[in-house]
């Protein structure tokens, strides 16, 4: 008879929860018009890509991709890109995209924890606000840099915890139910310390920009309504949440928007945090 220790046990049943876990997240981001979303991302992940120095010939790989912001900038300067997203959503969102744009982009459903790749393939691995919502953020750093070339960019956009986005966040946590997994927040992505940490023994040098995002309203209205439409996890609590219970999230995200909104040119705004890095792959 095979003897299994309570500790073996214990991380078998731990795999099982993230495999839980990411299951739920493939539901959960299917749900909204993410499209909506990534318009008003566009900007930054054209941006990184620019500092990437992506040319002619490269291979590229785009990392918890969405519809594919990253990977069509980097098509666009001549690289060879694939793009992946956990969630068969948006490789199909993506897919669509970018064959409709003409442009030859490979998609495939991948983890950002266990990529399927041989190590070395890619002059540039890259994940605009996307590889930060793994549940291991240690795994991710190590995965980005084993499949990246020696010598190549290793490049994210990540959320930090200044500003509107995780502040929502906070809001849909007090409505949520507790996770089983004591995981940490993904905006610790955006906190440099913390970034060069996961990134050390990894990268032979780290370029870190300190950015800000902006969404822009109408009014305050305007924001919740969009928010509303196209934020994934809120879409979920909508249907799992008793009305009343839901109501008062709704009053509760209104609250968070009047306080943090600020008045430009006629338009409510709404900025967070965010870093742009760009790393070497020690040689």
């Amino acid at each position: 008879m095979k003897l299994v220790s309570a500790e073996a046990v214990k991380r078998e049943g731990r795999v099982d929860d993230y495999d839980k876990l990411k299951a739920g997240v493939k539901w959960m981001w299917s749900l909204g018009d993410y499209g909506e979303v990534a318009t008003r991302l566009e900007a930054q992940a054209q941006e990184l890509a620019s500092r990437c120095g992506i040319r002619a010939g490269m291979e590229v790989l785009d990392v918890a991709a969405g519809n594919g912001n990253f990977a069509i900038a980097a098509a666009r300067a001549g690289g060879r890109v694939t793009a992946t997203d956990l969630t068969p959503k948006m490789v199909e969102l993506g897919a669509a995209r970018t064959g409709a744009e003409g442009l030859e982009i490979e998609w495939l459903e991948a983890d950002a924890e266990d990529l399927p790749f041989d190590a070395g393939r890619f002059d540039v691995v890259a994940s605009v606000f996307g590889a930060m919502f793994a549940p291991r953020p240690d795994r991710v750093a190590a995965e980005l840099f084993r499949v990246a070339k020696r010598g190549g960019v290793v490049a994210m956009a990540n959320y930090g915890f200044g500003g509107f986005l995780a502040r929502t966040v906070d809001v849909l946590r007090a409505y949520s139910p507790p996770s089983p997994l004591d995981l940490p927040s993904p905006f610790t992505w955006g906190e440099e310390p913390e970034l060069r940490r996961r990134f050390d023994g990894l990268a032979s040098s780290i370029d870190v920009q300190h950015r800000k995002l902006a969404f822009a309203f109408n009014d305050a209205d305007e924001a919740r309504d969009f928010w509303e439409r196209t934020n994934p996890p809120l879409i979920a609590l909508r249907g799992m949440l008793p009305p009343e219970a839901y109501q008062k999230l709704r009053i509760a995200l209104s609250d968070l928007i009047r306080e943090l909104g600020r008045e430009e040119d006629d338009r409510l705004v709404l900025e967070s945090d965010f870093l742009s890095v760009v790393a070497r792959k020690g040689a």
